[in-house]
């Protein structure tokens, strides 16, 4: 999916160009690249990995819907971290430098695009989901539940697949030292679209909209408060909500310088002639992969359950998340309707087995 820093210059003969062309932009980071995502791989992926056990624990417990999506979300960042970090950086870049089949390299292409398309696009359902909630909430109940939600994560994953198909074609942006296609213009626009421009467009509205109904109903309730005279308290940014929030924000914020210079690499000046966009490309990329892995600190931030299920994984417990209050409560009428009776069958025994007074005693006829 994303090209990776020029590390190292590959042959005359794999180029195949003019020895005035291979006058390429050097890399100016070096191997900083190399150890941070060697990093990123190494805390990423364990941390994914706990995030996907505690939720998978949350979704079987709650059955809601949003524990089901931030689930998909995290395996989709999985994949992004394997293809993307592992394979497409530290396997063909930094160990084989890119010194394998041509076709191979395209394939990894292809599926880089599509785990990228995955963990990007299924972080909308989400969105959506929420916004339902706090707008629609009776709708909400009747269209959201487990298997609906794992029916729309199947659909993303296998349209994600399916984008992942056109970018068999991507050129590499580091090693081409001819100006941009028109295929290539085809392809960074849709890149851009897909990664960005589209989710970011939905982030906004739906955000913007669930904000503004937040908003409205806490003007409502001042409103209600100074006729009635009574002190509720104000409605808040649920747990969820700010979740939400704090995904798309981040995603929005760290995607974004890479947006920027794919956009000036295919109109201004081209990565494999200038250093300065070569070293923006490289940065930019580091910040986009970053996202892949921050997901957990957000959780942990904002969600109690998620930081209990993460204590009960690593201390490996499986005990319930909360303490079940309600059920002595619900127990209560029952045991005093069972007393009551073993006492009235008590009293009936005792009345039975009670002699008869000499003046209930009836006379004989």
């Amino acid at each position: 999916m994303i090209e990776w820093p020029n590390v190292t210059v590959a042959g005359h003969q794999e180029l195949g160009l003019k020895p005035e062309e291979l006058q390429r932009s050097k890399c100016v980071l070096g191997f900083i690249p190399v150890i941070y995502y060697s990093i990123l791989l190494c805390v990423g992926v364990p941390v994914n990995i706990l995030t996907a056990v505690a939720l998978s624990r949350l979704a079987s417990r709650t059955k809601r819907t949003l524990y089901y999506y931030l689930l998909a979300v995290t395996g989709s960042d999985i994949l992004s971290q394997l293809f993307i970090i592992f394979v497409g950086f530290l396997l063909e870049t930094a160990v084989f430098h890119r010194d394998v089949p041509l076709l191979l390299l395209h394939f990894v292409s292809a599926a880089e695009f599509a785990a990228n398309h995955a963990s990007i696009w299924s972080t909308v359902p989400l969105t959506i989901d929420r916004y339902v909630a706090l707008c629609h909430p009776l709708l909400h109940r009747q269209i959201s539940y487990p298997a609906r939600a794992r029916k729309i994560i199947a659909t993303v994953l296998m349209l994600s697949l399916a984008s992942g198909v056109p970018f068999f074609w991507w050129s590499d942006m580091w090693r081409n030292s001819h100006p941009p296609t028109a295929l290539d213009t085809v392809l960074i626009w849709t890149h851009v679209t897909i990664i960005y421009f589209l989710p970011c467009s939905i982030f906004l509205v739906l955000n913007s909209l669930i904000i503004y109904t937040l908003r409205v109903g806490q003007r409502q309730q001042r409103c209600k408060e100074e006729h009635e005279a009574k002190s509720t308290p104000p409605r808040r940014l649920g747990k969820s909500t700010a979740m939400l929030l704090a995904i798309t924000s981040v995603f929005s914020v760290l995607w974004a310088p890479r947006t920027i210079v794919v956009i000036y690499h295919l109109y201004v000046s081209s990565v494999h002639r200038d250093w300065r966009v070569h070293l923006a490309y490289d940065l930019s990329n580091m910040l986009a992969m970053l996202n892949t892995a921050v997901n957990f600190f957000l959780y942990c931030f904002v969600s109690k359950p998620f930081r209990s299920a993460v204590r009960d994984v690593v201390l490996l417990r499986g005990g319930p998340l909360y303490p079940r209050r309600a059920l002595p409560q619900r127990q209560a009428p029952t045991n005093a309707s069972i007393s009551s009776l073993y006492s009235g069958n008590n009293k009936r025994s005792q009345r039975d087995s009670t002699p008869l007074s000499p003046r209930r005693a009836r006379k004989p006829s």
